[in-house]
């Protein structure tokens, strides 16, 4: 077994064999072309052949590659057959939902325990992703995302324009009545935002007030909040997801928008179960 090649390798050469095409190929199973070209050449290298002859628009296979694909493509036919023998139909697959964290708890957990007690039958897998290139066609039905929307091959639905607002625990905010106050207190970042504290404290007048202040920097918006909430410091964050929040208040009123927001995302080429359907539908009409 070890002198095998990994399982997706050997998935993508035998999809692709069979198609003969590297975009068919992921569409097939739910990944970009990329992915499948790189998947070929990892295993050519392992195997020490070209299994392809690329065309500027088409593929052919070597004869290597035509003499092997027979055998993989039996495997897994076997593979199928077998777990069906074992397991039965496992046609029943849960509905996978990617999202940050943060707006898993703030604005998607609501809507899911709305969703479960409507839809008690649709199994559905919630897993968390925090940076971007943690987001992809790979493992989702489902992902909500965060930035200007400039992703292609798929889907998307916005969930509205976005505010960022300052965040504190009650009893921080009542030493706080202005901007000014600010100073000698800690300022709490979450990173990978196109808006922050700096374009904040700007548009309040007081962009000076930034030296002034402590500084505590957190790779994600949960660590803030909850920072924000326990007396550590004042966060910025996202009006939408102070929803369901009752442990942090806004001192000020003064908002500031940004040009990236949420989006409920899924690819727009593959097959979609007719659980997903619903899931997307009932998060769509819940953003209305």
């Amino acid at each position: 077994m070890s002198q095998l090649p990994p399982l997706l390798w050997l998935q993508a050469f035998e999809s692709a064999a069979r198609t003969l095409s590297f975009t068919a190929a992921g569409n097939e199973l739910g990944v970009t072309q990329a992915a499948i070209s790189q998947r070929v050449r990892l295993l050519e290298d392992r195997v020490g052949q070209k299994l392809f002859v690329r065309h500027a628009r088409s593929l052919t296979l070597t004869p290597a590659g035509q003499a092997w694909l027979p055998s993989i493509h039996d495997a897994f036919v076997r593979i199928s057959e077998g777990t069906l023998e074992v397991f039965g139909s496992t046609s029943e697959q849960p509905v996978t939902l990617r999202a940050t964290p943060v707006i898993q708890q703030s604005w998607l957990a609501p809507r899911l325990i709305a969703f479960h007690r409507a839809h008690p039958q649709v199994s559905i897998r919630v897993v968390s992703a925090i940076w971007p290139d943690d987001f992809g066609p790979e493992g989702a039905d489902i992902e909500i995302r965060y930035g200007k929307g400039e992703w292609t091959g798929v889907e998307m639905q916005p969930l509205g324009e976005e505010q960022l607002l300052p965040v504190c625990s009650q009893a921080l905010a009542e030493t706080i009545t202005a901007p000014s106050d600010l100073a000698g207190h800690t300022l709490l970042h979450a990173v990978g935002f196109g808006v922050g504290w700096p374009g904040w404290l700007q548009e309040a007048g007081v962009a000076h007030l930034e030296a002034q202040c402590w500084s505590l920097t957190c790779d994600n918006q949960v660590m803030t909040l909850a920072l924000a909430s326990q007396g550590g410091g004042v966060a910025l964050t996202h009006r939408r997801l102070m929803e369901q929040r009752s442990d942090l208040v806004a001192p000020f009123e003064l908002s500031v928008p940004s040009d990236e927001r949420f989006w409920l995302v899924r690819p727009s080429r593959r097959h979609i179960s007719d659980e997903a359907e619903s899931v997307w539908r009932w998060l769509c009409n819940s953003i209305a």
